[in-house]
């Protein structure tokens, strides 16, 4: 810390969801360590990431493709548990387990240019100055609400999939859904179950996707987003260009109608919403299953956006300021894309720093601490003991850790939580 209060360090981690997560892990194995060389900083109240506030129905079963954070396998969870709790508890092992220190809840207000080549980032506990910045703030924090004329006028409830309670809210109420992703087809099928009438609105005619989504439709989906985000242009969502999975249960909401769809409606009154062609719905809620923005305002100072209103980037860097890497963004907004990215970024950086040492000693050779060449040693044993994290013996080989797996990782129900192959206790 300087004479200011400033607290020095080499990267600041903004975000401790996957792509946070995975970022430190990779700071930690090449040989940073936390809280001296480099520090997460998390809003949130407890470990988790977004998937803490989802809401309750959204079983582990539900969840749309979860990928393992790296070093450690997430195994034996039980299909019917909320995925905020599996996922929750998840991530706090993860946390314990590779020592990653995140300090929370810590609100991010600005990141601006600081003295000698460093990034100021000014937080609700303090400044840190940074070498490098690592932003991984994903987007459930900034929910985008539509505005359509007569909104305001509404007599009835309107909210955001941010808020969405589950479907028992909705017991022999009219609601009408407004989005073609995910999320609004969750809603749906749980919210016809006991309301009175349902409709479904987009804005484009959903696409359904039959069959296996394989590796070429994959990288072509992630190649559309990409190249949106290379043209500086705000970026799209991964699922918005994979299509909608028919699932089981898709595939006999359709047969039932709840999947029927109507064109965007062009105003709200206030008893529900109304079409340029005189078509009226009558409706209790309007439900806004649009999606999220990428939570960025904060980089704002460094002004790395583009005219077309995103920021540009190659991998992961901001081609504006090569300091700056944004994992969980544009490309790399999925749980097995910000592992990726999380790893591509670190690397990066670790060439920043080795390029531009702090006090002529570069970092990131060799592990700084004994501790860290403990944690890598992937010792199920001492996981499951609370040991890991403990130096080990100075000549003690150190075992690459496990690369993050390439599948959605799906558990028989009732099955014991097991983390890197070593049982842990898991409440609830």
């Amino acid at each position: 810390m300087n004479n200011l209060g400033v607290r020095d360090v080499d990267v600041v981690v903004i975000g401790a969801g996957q792509a946070g997560l995975s970022s430190a892990y990779h700071l930690r194995r090449s040989g940073l360590e936390p809280g001296r060389d480099f520090v997460v900083l998390d809003h949130s109240p407890r470990p988790g990431g977004a998937w803490q506030f989802r809401w309750p129905s959204l079983t582990y079963a539900k969840v749309h493709g979860m990928h393992s954070l790296p070093g450690m396998e997430l195994t034996g969870a039980d299909d019917s548990r909320p995925s905020s709790e599996v996922v929750g508890e998840y991530f706090a092992a993860y946390e314990r387990t590779f020592a990653l220190s995140v300090r929370r809840p810590v609100g991010v207000s600005a990141v601006r240019e600081g003295e000698g080549g460093r990034l100021l980032v000014e937080t609700s506990a303090g400044t840190w100055a940074a070498r490098a910045l690592i932003n991984a703030t994903g987007t459930w924090d900034r929910p985008f609400w539509p505005r359509y004329p007569g909104q305001e006028t509404f007599l009835g409830q309107q909210l955001h999939t941010a808020d969405y309670p589950g479907p028992q809210a909705f017991t022999g109420r009219r609601v009408v859904v407004v989005g073609g992703g995910t999320s609004g087809v969750q809603h749906l099928m749980e919210i016809a179950a006991v309301a009175a009438e349902t409709t479904w609105v987009t804005r484009r005619p959903p696409v359904f996707r039959d069959g296996p989504f394989g590796e070429d439709q994959g990288r072509a989906a992630v190649a559309l987003v990409d190249e949106r985000v290379r043209r500086g242009l705000p970026p799209q969502s991964v699922v918005s260009v994979t299509g909608l999975p028919v699932t089981e249960a898709v595939a006999r909401a359709r047969a039932d109608g709840v999947l029927d769809r109507l064109p965007m409606f062009d105003s709200i009154t206030p008893n529900g919403v109304a079409w340029a062609d005189g078509r009226t719905v009558d409706a209790d809620v309007i439900l806004w299953a649009t999606g999220f923005r990428a939570v960025i305002d904060h980089l704002a100072p460094l002004r790395l956006r583009e005219r077309g209103g995103g920021i540009r980037v190659e991998g992961t860097r901001a081609v504006r300021d090569e300091r700056v890497h944004l994992v969980g963004y544009g490309p790399s907004a999925s749980t097995v894309g910000a592992n990726r990215a999380g790893r591509e970024a670190v690397r990066a950086i670790m060439r920043l720093l080795e390029r531009r040492p702090a006090d002529g000693v570069a970092v990131g050779a060799v592990p700084a601490d004994p501790v860290a060449r403990g944690l890598f040693a992937a010792d199920p044993v001492a996981v499951a003991s609370g040991s890991a994290g403990r130096p080990g013996p100075a000549d003690e080989p150190v075992a690459p850790a496990p690369e993050p797996v390439t599948a959605p990782v799906r558990i028989p129900a009732a099955a014991p939580v097991r983390f890197a192959d070593a049982p842990v206790p898991v409440g609830g």
